[in-house]
């Protein structure tokens, strides 16, 4: 976290959580992974994540389940640290300092009170020579403790932590690197090494990836990058080691794993295929296919009932069994470049840009989960690696987000360039956009921009698109003609060019008269209502750069709000050093604010996203921050943004309105309906200042019965009886509730006596009055029970009506 006067940089989500393997609980409920510098911890079954595990500064490069607890669970990062949790509840129990920084961690339950971490070779400074170390935990009850007993176990390891693995229940620790696969016996203190060749008779490459160990039989498995997975045997002998080969993946086996009973061994690669092989009897395999992307790490339950494969496009699959897919948890999913640029959907006021192969991604901001994927290309995605495949390289929004814009392409080796350019309508029913309009072939040339008028006033819905062509073209949405049953579609209404230079980037004014189309170093206005060139501006020699059009951006407004763009903000990563960032005003040369090491790495893409409530800040250097808050992506994938103090002390003061009492459970239920239940009691009891009510006295009764556990329990007999029991309501309650009831009766009794001396006139009149002319007579019962409700207060009827 970055600090300047009265603006922080956050994260606000977005991180990896396919970077490391991710760890399933004993008890199957939850999944906790990796995510930038914090670990997630998301629930099995609803895929909302729980809890944010914080405290590291640097990335979590690890996690791992604590071998002799259930409930907690270890973290290495390389801030270089290794912090213990309790993931059931986000508590930081314990923090131990390394001091160098730490890429993977491992622990067996044979080694009672060490852990296993790889760091940088101490006695070299390069980066790329690691080593295995043990560490023993300090028996010290303080929250931080500085680790001081290290011993070096294995030298020249990979910081792969896939690469490294116990064995057998801890009693030897395999390692593979490069050409060479290491076994460690911990009794023996001996290692054993292995080293193939780098191709084999056939062409294939012989290089390791992953390591995998049988629990229970001395067995090693290992993965290669020709798609080979090796069962090394007899590794104790150097000279008598045996291994067999398994065959199915035509590229490099990213993940290796066995069951917990060892019955089986779980293999997984570029194939999107889940490849379960069965234990001694390997040509019998079965298949799990189409998870939608590459796997890169595998992982089972401790029961063996869930298994979980994480893939490329940052997603994590959980599996029951290697049977069925029974959640999703989609992170942000960045793909080779951020072709699109970042977008926000006026809508749903989500992060839009392209994510998997032929998608846009539509990621809620607030809630950090990816919402729904919207298929561009709408055709299947081979994975093979040189074939070129259509890609989404543009999109753009109009202002109401009723209409999308997106180019898609592809270059084959001996082909022309294939374009698309297709509009979308958004569908209120499916609450998605449909494709309305696919034109083939816009331009003759590469797509280099495409912006709507944005006037909320406009008669017409316009898009224009420049090309490398030379040309712009103006779309423009036409009704359908009466006789035609299709609604409306889009079609050309104008092409314009300028001296045969190559467009590079357009924009409309505010108010849509006035459109700026860029050539090289000239920016010409048109009129898109008579499509006259009215003026041009140059400034040569410097030109108006397609790249230009991610370095400058104006924030964006709700349309409510009337407010005119008056900040400009500069991408750091085209026109500065490092991770700079400036934001001017158009009218002033100099930065209202500036901002160094925004984040570790360069700002890769930036966007400004509107407010739903406008800030008050009074600083000047923050209230361009006042109508829209910026966000922008780091090489790992972190989504960061600017916070002000006001708005902080905003956050926290709507925080605490949702403090309730300890005693309470916090359900939705209560969150929705107690507040107003409050309002509506009439009780004085239930105010702020009153006692709080006794509870009844079945109460302990009834929390002893459905909180013990169910094999402790006594016979159901004895459980009945003591339900009854209490239900039941004592003497003196009783007592004191028919004492209220006598005096009614008496009053009651009374009031027949008064009643018995009216006139019968009288009697005759409230008959009429009450029952109508002509209509039954009242008994004197009936008479008697009209007056008492006649005398009731029906004040609590006028605040249902009023609310």
């Amino acid at each position: 976290m970055v600090e300047h006067g009265d603006i922080r940089v956050v994260h606000r989500g977005g991180s990896k959580i396919n970077f490391r393997e991710p760890v399933i609980t004993h008890d199957s409920r939850y999944l906790l992974c990796a995510s930038g510098e914090c670990v997630k911890v998301f629930s099995t079954s609803t895929e909302e994540c729980i809890h944010d595990l914080r405290g590291h500064t640097g990335l979590v490069t690890g996690v791992l389940l604590k071998p002799s607890n259930h409930l907690q669970v270890y973290s290495c990062s390389a801030d270089g640290t290794v912090r213990l949790w309790d993931y059931t509840d986000g508590i930081l129990i314990k923090t131990l300092v390394i001091g160098y920084p730490v890429y993977s961690i491992c622990a067996s339950a044979t080694h009672e009170g060490v852990v296993f971490i790889v760091t940088p070779t101490l006695s070299d400074k390069r980066s790329d020579l690691f080593q295995l170390v043990a560490v023993d935990l300090p028996q010290s009850g303080d929250q931080l403790v500085e680790a001081r007993e290290l011993s070096a176990v294995l030298s020249d390891v990979s910081s792969n932590p896939a690469a490294i693995v116990f064995g057998r229940g801890g009693e030897y620790i395999a390692s593979a690197k490069g050409l060479h696969l290491e076994v460690y016996f911990f009794k023996k203190q001996k290692s054993y090494r292995f080293s193939l060749k780098e191709d084999n008779k056939k062409g294939g490459k012989n290089t390791f990836t992953c390591v995998a160990c049988h629990p229970k039989d001395d067995c090693i498995a290992t993965g290669h990058e020709d798609g080979k997975i090796r069962l090394w045997r007899n590794f104790n002998h150097k000279k008598e080691y045996t291994y067999s080969t398994l065959h199915w993946h035509h590229s490099a086996v990213s993940s290796l794993c066995f069951t917990p009973e060892g019955t089986n061994l779980l293999s997984g690669g570029m194939e999107s295929v889940l490849v379960q092989w069965r234990y001694n009897q390997e040509a019998e395999r079965d298949f799990l296919p189409r998870l939608g992307s590459a796997i890169t790490h595998i992982t089972v339950s401790p029961d063996g009932a869930l298994f979980c494969t994480s893939h490329s496009d940052n997603k994590i699959t959980i599996i029951q069994s290697c049977v069925k897919v029974s959640a999703v948890i989609q992170g942000l999913v960045k793909g080779e470049s951020v072709r699109t640029d970042l977008m926000v959907d006026p809508r749903s006021k989500s992060l839009v840009l392209n994510g998997k192969p032929g998608h846009l991604q539509f990621y809620s901001l607030q809630r950090d989960k990816l919402l729904y994927n919207l298929d561009i290309v709408q055709q299947e995605y081979i994975h093979e690696s040189g074939l070129e495949q259509f890609e989404v390289v543009a999109a753009s929004f109009d202002a109401s987000g009723s209409w999308l814009a997106t180019v898609e392409e592809r270059k084959q080796r001996d082909a022309e360039l294939e374009l698309n350019l297709k509009l979308w309508a958004f569908d209120e029913q499916t609450q998605s956009f449909v494709l309305n309009t696919t034109i083939s072939a816009p331009h003759e040339a590469r797509i280099t921009a495409t912006c709507f008028c944005q006037a909320s006033d406009s008669q017409t819905t316009m898009l224009v698109s420049t090309s490398k062509d030379g040309h712009f073209k103006a779309w423009q949405l036409a009704a359908p003609a009466p006789t035609e049953d299709e609604g409306p579609s889009w079609s050309c209404d104008f092409v314009g060019a300028y001296h045969g230079l190559v467009p590079e980037c357009c924009c409309f004014s505010a108010d849509g008269s006035l459109l700026a189309v860029s050539f090289q170093e000239v920016v010409t206005v048109w009129s898109p209502a008579s499509w006259e060139l009215l003026t041009t501006l140059s400034q040569p020699p410097k030109a108006v750069r397609s790249e230009d059009k991610h370095a400058l951006q104006y924030p964006t407004h709700s349309p409510g709000l009337g407010v005119q763009p008056r900040y400009l903000l500069l991408n750091p990563c085209m026109h500065f050093d490092k991770d700079t960032m400036f934001v001017f005003k158009p009218s002033e040369p100099r930065p209202v604010f500036s901002q160094k090491a925004v984040c570790s790495g360069k700002v890769t893409r930036a966007v400004f996203a509107p407010r739903d409530e406008l800030l008050e800040s009074c600083e000047e250097s923050s209230q361009w921050l006042n109508h829209s808050q910026l966000y922008f992506l780091t090489p790992y994938m972190d989504l960061m943004t600017f916070t002000t103090k006001a708005e902080e002390d905003r956050l926290m003061a709507s925080s605490k309105q949702l403090v309730i009492d300890d005693t309470v459970a916090m359900t939705p239920f209560y969150l929705l309906l107690g507040k107003h239940r409050q309002q509506e009691d009439p009780d004085p009891l239930s105010g702020p200042s009153a006692e709080r009510r006794p509870l009844p006295r079945g109460s302990g009764a009834i929390r002893e019965l459905l909180q013990t556990p169910a094999h402790v329990l006594p016979s159901t007999t004895f459980l009945c009886s003591m339900f009854v029991e209490s239900l039941l309501i004592s003497v003196s309650n009783s007592r004191e509730e028919t004492k209220p009831a006598e005096e009614e009766m008496e009053s009651e009794k009374e009031e027949e006596d008064s009643e018995g001396e009216m006139e019968s006139g009288t009697r005759r009149q409230e008959e009429a009055s009450l029952g109508g002319q002509g209509g039954p007579g009242l008994t004197k019962a009936q008479l008697r029970e009209l007056r008492r409700v006649k005398k009731l207060d029906h004040s609590w009827f006028t605040g249902l009506l009023q609310s």
